[in-house]
């Protein structure tokens, strides 16, 4: 959907590469619903309920740009519902170890030609000994509807909570901490005991992910922080940081990324 996509493709890998994440979540991962079907490897790692990857989806083309810089990355891609009439869209996961992915519903509605139709995509992985679970989701807007996100958060933190080990959690919450701070608090005061790396981290660099009125938010006058990444408490939470907001990395979306680093 980006005017400039390679543009937009390269600088995301380049930064990747650099950095070498553990884990990686991206929301609105858009392939073309008319597009041919992408040929996939062992990187790939489907779920029970896997919609067909194709040729021009965002993180297949993503991960095969890192494969030419020599960086190898498991995925795995969620289709939540129709974008804008022409797109498969949903969200995806990346990780450096192999995981096994599982996608679930979390919102109420189920069909795909609705936009409130919401999954969120979960990897499960071993680092260092330690078993990990990540979440990405997409969810929906606080100001909207109050018991859409209170369905889709509680969905979720049911399906974490019958899950053993470490939480991170990720993705575009649709909440801004201060100015709907409800919905922020329903995740603060979770059962899963979560903490928010921002607030957790060390040091700082930045803190807001939107700037300006976007999609969705198309009266926005402030900055706001509406994506995050919570985690588990064994986490310590070293720094946290704003990149691609023309500081750390030139602009690649109307939402700024979110780095954390822990250990």
């Amino acid at each position: 959907m980006e005017a400039d996509d390679q543009k937009q493709l390269e600088t995301l890998a380049n930064q990747i590469a650099k950095e070498e994440y553990d884990f990686i979540g991206l929301q609105e991962v858009n392939q073309l619903m008319t597009s041919p079907l992408a040929k996939l490897d062992k990187y790939f790692q489907p779920t029970s309920k896997q919609q067909t990857v194709h040729q021009d989806n965002f993180l297949f083309c993503l991960v095969e740009k890192l494969k030419s810089l020599g960086c190898y990355y498991y995925w795995s891609w969620s289709y939540n519902h129709v974008g804008y009439d022409i797109y498969h869209e949903g969200t995806g996961l990346l990780s450096r170890t192999p995981m096994k992915a599982e996608n679930y519903l979390i919102s109420e509605r189920s069909d795909p030609t609705d936009y409130h139709t919401r999954r969120a995509v979960i990897g499960e992985t071993i680092i260092d000994g330690q078993k990990i679970i990540v979440a990405n989701g997409h969810f929906s807007w606080w100001q909207n509807d109050k018991t859409a996100f209170a369905f889709e958060w509680g969905a979720l933190e049911k399906v974490l909570s019958e899950k053993q080990g470490s939480l991170i959690i990720m993705g575009d919450f649709n909440n801004d901490a201060k100015i709907n701070g409800e919905g922020y608090d329903m995740v603060k005061g979770s059962s899963l005991k979560l903490q928010d790396a921002f607030v957790a981290a060390k040091s700082k660099f930045d803190e807001y992910t939107v700037e300006e009125a976007i999609d969705g938010w198309s009266e926005n006058a402030e900055k706001l922080r509406i994506d995050y990444i919570f985690t588990s408490q064994d986490f310590n939470v070293v720094s946290y940081r704003i990149v691609f907001n023309d500081k750390n990395e030139s602009i690649i979306s109307d939402h700024y990324g979110v780095e954390v680093m822990m250990d």
